[in-house]
């Protein structure tokens, strides 16, 4: 009976199904691995920020459906893509090793960030980018960019952007490394929460795929996206509003930093702390920033 895994058509989303289906043939040398791709309307629609026509779920609903119906067993997702709240009647069936959490600065001119001219112009679908771009350096300006990791740094090279900023993930997933100008520091741009992660949804009675997902599942890397997510889902969740977050291990614990930003980052706010429960953590360090007005600034959003 083999294993059908959904996969959206993109460069990445090929790239990270086929690293996921990778890791099960080494466990399961003898499984049947079946990739179909479905077109998303986050695929379709390439004209308009993501915000604007729906933000989280514009790459997965499809997928969803497909999975609902019976007709795959699995779909990979950057995390950071998936809605906060598991879909009705499907969960997160495996997380493996998390990569880079970075962002990258891809420039054509070679210059770092710093060396950006006053008014050049940056290219970012993400809020949270944008905001904390523009608290380091507010002279930038800041424009919206749609397409694939691909599409994007072309974009760049073909002078309609002068940099744009994308997830070292991806870049370096489709061996684009040479292509980077910069790796942004964590403390200049904190990344979305789950970044770097891969969620693999499957049905949440579907024993079979469940029992063929653990193993290869990272307990670290479950335990760092539950704690960054739970401080999204506190927050109201949704990839519009500018909030960044990442948890490391600290011995037996997660240590979390937390970022709130107005969009023209002029406001920051950054929360910190530590726990052995990943979720509770998070919905700690949620009400910290929201005792600290972190709601006055996501209205503004």
């Amino acid at each position: 009976m083999p294993l059908i895994f959904a996969t959206r058509p993109s460069a990445l989303a090929r790239w990270q199904t086929n690293y996921v289906a990778d890791l099960l043939r080494r466990a399961h040398p003898h499984l049947d691995i079946r990739i179909e791709v479905i077109v998303t309307k986050g695929d379709r629609v390439l004209d308009k920020p993501l915000p604007v026509i729906g933000g989280k779920g514009l790459f997965t609903a499809e997928l969803e459906a497909a999975l609902r119906q019976g007709r795959v067993d699995a779909a990979v997702h950057s995390l950071k893509d998936l809605p906060v709240e598991d879909a009705p009647g499907l969960t997160i069936g495996l997380t493996p090793a998390r990569a880079d959490v970075r962002d990258v600065l891809i420039c054509p001119a070679g210059r770092t960030l710093d060396e950006l001219p006053a008014g050049a112009m940056v290219g970012t679908s993400s809020p949270r980018r944008g905001a904390q771009l523009l608290a380091y350096r507010p002279d930038l300006v800041i424009k919206s960019i749609r397409g694939n990791v691909d599409t994007r740094i072309r974009k760049a090279r073909e002078g309609q952007y002068d940099a744009v900023v994308l997830a070292a993930a991806g870049v370096t997933r489709l061996g684009l490394t040479d292509a980077i100008t910069q790796y942004l520091p964590l403390e200049l741009m904190l990344p979305a929460p789950g970044q770097g992660v891969l969620g693999v949804q499957c049905r949440a009675d579907d024993e079979r795929t469940l029992g063929l997902l653990a193993a290869v599942e990272d307990p670290a890397a479950r335990a760092a996206a539950q704690a960054e997510r739970a401080f999204l889902a506190g927050l109201g969740g949704g990839c519009s509003i500018p909030v960044a977050a990442y948890a490391q291990a600290s011995g037996a614990s997660l240590h979390l930093r937390g970022l709130v930003a107005s969009p023209d980052g002029k406001r920051i706010l950054r929360v910190a702390g530590e726990g052995e429960a990943p979720v509770a953590l998070g919905q700690q360090l949620a009400e910290e920033a929201l005792a600290q007005g972190a709601m006055q600034m996501l209205g503004d959003s």
